[in-house]
């Protein structure tokens, strides 16, 4: 579904954000791309999703490199949920979605009321504009938006930023269903709890480099140097990298 190879980016003389990263996906898995703020993490995931240009190396998704392949049709198939919502403030929650709908071909679409539902937006908010709605809220219109063009590959940006932690586990059961499905995630976040619960395989980056790759249990496995508790995927992380992720 996603494979990188020898990626590079700068943002300018002496501001290389990415260096030579190199990893896959598969169809169908979750993948955890995790790192703090400012480790590179979110560039990698705007070169994926056709936002940033310039890089060096190759970068293909569904077969194809994505400088081929930046087009209606290659937007169709992706769905993304970035960290900060892209709402528009005056609108509300079905305005937004029935408008981002209107992008896609209509057999594609999913229901904007059951989606709202599914994410369990509370109904006297359906019509407010989402400047009166709280950061919760307005992720879960969010995710609602990422979702309604039925994505092959879904790429979430912090998807449980802002949400308590009833809100949490829910997103993480939307997830879990959209695998189900086959769609393909990609999830760029901090939150190793997320990643833990959810990420069939996850990538440790810091400072632009990949420092490790495996499954979340492997990870813990083979390199616990704790020994009188179970360790957790931030000590891995903080074992890998020599650095928390605040």
């Amino acid at each position: 579904m996603i494979e990188v190879k020898d990626l590079t980016f700068s943002y300018g003389k002496d501001k290389q954000a990415l260096h030579g990263l190199n990893f896959t996906v598969e169809d169908g898995e979750i993948f955890g791309f995790l790192g703090p703020n400012g480790s590179g993490k979110s560039t990698a995931q705007k070169i994926l999703t056709g936002i940033l240009r310039g890089y060096g190396g190759k970068v293909s998704l569904f077969g194809q490199d994505i400088f081929a392949i930046h087009g209606q049709e290659f937007f169709q198939k992706i769905g993304v949920l970035f960290e900060f919502p892209y709402l528009y403030a005056n609108l509300s929650a079905v305005e937004n979605l029935n408008y981002f709908a209107s992008f896609y071909p209509r057999e594609q679409r999913r229901d904007v009321g059951d989606l709202l539902d599914m994410l369990e937006l509370k109904p006297d908010f359906l019509k407010k504009p989402v400047s009166s709605y709280s950061k919760g809220m307005r992720q879960r219109v969010s995710m609602a938006r990422a979702l309604v063009s039925n994505p092959k590959l879904l790429f979430l940006d912090e998807p449980t930023s802002g949400l308590d932690p009833s809100g949490a586990v829910l997103f993480r059961k939307i997830i879990e269903q959209e695998r189900k499905k086959g769609t393909t995630v990609f999830i760029t976040t901090h939150n190793m709890m997320d990643a833990d619960l959810l990420c069939d395989r996850v990538a440790f980056i810091a400072g632009g480099k990949l420092m490790a790759l495996d499954t979340p249990k492997h990870l813990k496995e083979k390199n616990s140097s704790i020994p009188s508790q179970e360790p957790t995927l931030e000590d891995m992380f903080i074992q890998y990298t020599g650095r928390g992720l605040s």
